[in-house]
């Protein structure tokens, strides 16, 4: 189980310029640079209304459902995340390939079950990620399933 959770809020100022920058690749058209592991999501504001963008790495790719499987590491508050609650059609870019997709929030516990399966195929990375942003987990399964019920959820990116 996680320990103590000091899971921290979405970057600002200087280091949201640094965490957004990858978005720049896509719009040079080099996406292609960061593979398979990472898409583009460009998504509604939910205020605005306006297209918004964030790149987001690739937990999962079911290539007979033609889904992605993506989590918010910052949690719930993500500003991505809100808005592709209120407005689920979206448009994903992988490496260079744009797609149009229907966003699905996973309950909390299928953001478990998503998170172990991550944690199982990439183990350094899950530990490496979980404490960047903010979350002690002590590696076990269970850890990582009560990380993700109470602190990341997890989306499926249904490709149309």
């Amino acid at each position: 189980m996680p320990e103590q959770s000091t899971q921290r809020h979405p970057p600002r100022g200087f280091q949201r310029l640094l965490w957004r920058a990858p978005i720049w690749l896509y719009k040079l058209h080099l996406g292609a640079l960061l593979g398979r592991r990472f898409l583009l999501l460009t998504h509604t504001g939910r205020k605005s209304g306006l297209p918004r963008q964030a790149v987001i790495e690739i937990d999962d790719y079911d290539a007979d459902a033609n889904t992605y499987l993506v989590a918010s590491g910052f949690g719930p508050k993500a500003d991505w995340y809100r808005n592709i609650l209120k407005t689920p059609e979206v448009t994903i870019q992988v490496g260079n390939k744009k797609m149009a997709a229907r966003a699905e929030a996973l309950s909390p516990e299928e953001s478990g079950e998503a998170m172990v399966q991550y944690a199982r195929k990439y183990p350094k990375a899950a530990k490496n990620l979980s404490k960047m942003i903010g979350l002690e987990v002590d590696g076990s399964e269970e850890g990582y399933r009560a990380a993700a019920r109470e602190h990341v959820p997890f989306v499926r990116l249904h490709v149309l």
